[in-house]
């Protein structure tokens, strides 16, 4: 609840709006980009269900942290992972500021930073955490290429 004024008939509205279920949750979001069209598509809370949990796209979302030196360090290994990933039309590789947006889905938790999850196109409700493999471009691109439903090119190709 965000009210502008506090009175008791604010208080009253509210709870019989909450009583029906017609409240709408407040979730915390940076605005969304005006441009989002680089190798890397930028999530903020009000943005995540219509990209991160898409049926028609597997996604490969990092949630990381502007002040962490690991994210830092992944940073331009994931733009790297991005340009090699652009055209595929059924993958988005994404990242999410989880310090300063809510994630709208109980089943992406992140307890560290770096957190990296693969979201399959038809499973978005379990995915696919990334552990144990070293953050590098070779890693990550096998992470992908295993778990990916749809991508367009072989693996011989690469």
């Amino acid at each position: 609840m965000e009210p502008e004024e506090f009175d008791s008939d604010v208080l009253r509205q509210f709870v019989l709006a909450f009583k029906k279920g017609k409240l709408k949750p407040i979730v915390k979001s940076q605005p969304v980009p005006k441009n989002n069209k680089g190798p890397i598509k930028v999530v903020v809370g009000k943005t995540f269900d219509a990209i991160v949990m898409d049926p028609k796209n597997d996604v490969l979302i990092e949630f990381y942290a502007p002040w962490c030196g690991h994210c830092k360090k992944l940073e331009p290994v994931y733009t790297e992972l991005g340009k090699k990933y652009k055209n595929e039309k059924n993958l988005v590789i994404a990242k999410m500021d989880a310090t300063a947006n809510d994630v709208t889905s109980d089943h992406y938790k992140v307890e560290g930073f770096p957190t990296i999850y693969f979201a399959p196109r038809d499973k978005k409700n379990n995915p696919i955490k990334f552990e144990g493999g070293d953050r590098d471009l070779e890693h990550l691109s096998k992470f992908i290429e295993e778990h990916a439903t749809k991508l367009s090119r072989t693996k011989e190709e690469l």
